[in-house]
C-alpha cells in the first residue's frame, strides 16, 4: 500500500494499492515490447510525442501543481513553476536530441569510421519525492528521445504525482507503454533492477539508497547514473555584491522549504564582510511567510514528512549545543503539520552536525573564513561534491571554480538545473550526468562502426 500524507496537516489523504507481481511483470514486458518499435521511430516522431506532452502540461499547470502541494507541501507558486520547467525540459530535448545524438565521423584506417548513438532498451528511473515532476522529466525526456522506453518507480509518498505524470502520456495518445508508472514499495525495487528487460538505471535520492542501487546494478553489469545528496558550499568573498548575494542565497536556501539537493547549504563568508552578510540574511529570512502551501502568499511550506523534520531539528540542536549561535528560528512550532521555521545558524565550524551532514530544510548555515584559501578548504571539506557557488569578481570566481570539488559551480548566481546544461556530482554525490548533451548520452550505445 502506498500512503500519501498531507504534510501541512499530518493527515492521510490517500492510500493506493501497489502493483502486484503480475502487474510488474505486465509493465516490464510491455516496456520491452514497446522498445522494439519505439527504437525504430524517427527523432521527429519522438519529438512530436514530447511536444504534445509539454503542451498538455502548460494547459493543465494548475491541475498538475495541486498534487505536489497536497502530497509533499510544495508552495503552489513553486509547484506551478515546476510543471512549467518540466514542460521546458520535454521541449528542449524534442528540439535538440537529434543534434546531441548525431553521427560523429572519426578518422581511422577505414574508408569510413564513425560513432552512432543507439538506444539501449527500457530504462528504470527511481525517483524521490522532493521535485516529483521535474525529476521525472529530467530522467524521461532524454531517455525517450534517445529511443529508450521508461519505467518510472516514483517515491511511495507521491502516488498522485506519479499517476498524473503517467497520465500525460496516455492523454496525448503516445505509443503504448513507452512510459510506465511502476507503483511499488522500495523493498521490491531490487528485483526490477535485476530483471533482464531493464537495461539501465537512473537514481536520484539519498547516498545510502544510491549505494544500494549502484551495487545491485553493477552486480548485473548494468549502467547506472546516480544523483545523490549534497552539502553545497556557497563562498562569499569580500569583493562580492553582498545585496545580490544575500537575495540569491536566501532564495536558494528556502526553495521547496529547503528540501533541494543543490541548495546553498554551507554559506562560507570571508571575515571582513561576515557580520554584514549575517545581518542581511537574518533580515531576509525573517520576513518570509511560513504557512499553508495552498496559499499564494506562502514562501515556505512544510517539511515533507515527520521523520525528516525530526532529523532536521536534531541537526540544528546538535549544532547549537556544539557552540553555534542561532540567530533565527531553530524551534519546532506548535500545531498540525510538519512545519519548520527559517533558521539561521552562525559561527558554524566544520565539525558541527549542520556542516558535516546534509541539511534538508530551511536552515542557513554560516561559516567564517579568513580569506579565499580558507574558504576553498572549508568548501572542499565534505564527502559530497554536487554543486557550489562563488560570489566575487567573475574572473576570480572562475579561477576558484577549477579548485572546487563539485560537479557544477555557479559564479554570482543561483545553482540550478537547466535542460541545456549537464548536472551531476562527484565524490559521494554520485556519478554520471543528466541534462544537456551529456545527459542524453548516458543511456545510449556509443557504437563504433568501421567500414573497410
Amino acid at each position: 500500500m502506498l500512503t500519501a500524507i498531507d504534510p501541512s496537516s499530518g493527515r492521510t489523504i490517500a492510500e493506493i494499492a501497489s502493483a502486484s507481481d503480475r502487474d510488474v511483470e505486465r509493465i516490464l514486458d510491455a516496456a520491452h515490447t514497446a522498445y522494439l518499435s519505439w527504437r525504430r521511430t524517427t527523432f521527429e516522431e519522438r519529438a512530436q510525442v514530447l511536444m504534445d506532452v509539454a503542451a498538455l502540461m502548460r494547459r493543465r499547470v494548475d491541475e498538475l501543481a495541486r498534487p505536489m502541494t497536497e502530497e509533499m507541501g510544495n508552495p503552489i507558486r513553486e509547484a506551478r513553476a515546476e510543471v512549467e520547467k518540466s514542460a521546458w525540459c520535454a521541449e528542449h530535448y524534442a528540439a535538440h536530441a537529434a543534434k546531441y545524438l548525431q553521427r560523429e565521423t572519426l578518422v581511422s584506417d577505414a574508408s569510413t569510421s564513425y560513432v552512432q548513438y543507439l538506444p539501449l532498451g527500457p530504462v528504470l528511473g527511481i525517483l524521490p519525492w522532493n521535485a516529483p515532476f521535474w525529476l521525472a522529466f529530467r530522467f524521461a525526456a532524454p531517455a525517450l528521445m534517445a529511443g529508450n522506453t521508461c519505467v518510472m518507480k516514483h517515491d511511495p509518498h507521491v502516488p498522485a504525482c506519479a499517476s498524473a505524470i503517467a497520465g500525460l502520456f496516455e492523454s496525448v495518445s503516445a505509443p503504448a507503454a513507452i512510459f510506465h508508472n511502476l507503483p511499488v514499495e522500495t523493498d521490491r525495487v531490487e528485483a526490477v533492477i535485476r530483471d533482464p528487460r531493464i537495461q539501465a538505471v537512473s537514481f536520484t535520492g539519498s547516498e545510502r539508497g544510491g549505494a544500494a542501487v549502484a551495487a545491485i546494478a553493477a552486480s548485473e553489469i548494468k549502467h547506472s547514473v546516480l544523483e545523490l545528496g549534497g552539502s553545497d558550499p556557497c563562498i562569499v568573498l569580500a569583493d562580492a555584491d553582498l545585496e545580490k548575494a544575500a537575495d540569491v542565497v536566501t532564495l536558494s536556501r528556502i526553495i521547496n522549504a529547503g528540501q533541494s539537493c543543490i541548495a546553498a547549504k554551507r554559506i562560507i563568508v570571508e571575515a571582513p564582510v561576515y557580520d554584514r552578510m549575517l545581518a542581511m540574511l537574518e533580515e531576509r529570512l525573517a520576513r518570509l511567510t511560513v504557512g499553508d502551501p495552498r496559499e499564494e502568499a506562502t514562501d515556505i511550506g512544510p517539511i515533507a514528512r515527520a521523520d525528516l523534520r525530526e532529523q532536521l531539528h536534531r541537526q540544528v540542536t546538535d549544532t547549537i549545543r556544539a557552540g553555534a549561535r542561532c540567530l533565527l528560528g531553530g524551534r519546532i512550532p506548535s500545531g498540525d503539520g510538519y512545519f519548520y521555521p527559517p533558521t539561521l545558524l552562525a559561527d558554524v565550524t566544520g565539525d558541527m552536525a549542520a556542516a558535516c551532514e546534509e541539511t534538508f530544510g530551511p536552515v542557513a548555515v554560516v561559516m567564517r573564513a579568513s580569506g579565499a584559501d580558507e574558504a576553498l578548504r572549508i568548501a572542499n571539506n565534505t564527502p559530497y561534491g554536487l554543486a557550489a557557488s562563488v560570489w566575487s569578481d567573475a574572473g576570480r570566481g572562475e579561477a576558484l571554480a577549477r579548485d572546487i570539488e563539485a560537479g557544477q559551480v555557479a559564479i554570482n548566481g543561483i545553482v540550478k538545473t537547466d535542460p541545456r546544461l549537464p548536472s551531476g556530482g562527484i565524490k559521494r554525490s554520485g556519478f554520471g550526468r543528466e541534462l544537456g548533451p551529456h545527459g542524453i548520452r548516458e543511456f545510449v550505445n556509443a557504437q563504433q562502426v568501421w567500414v573497410g
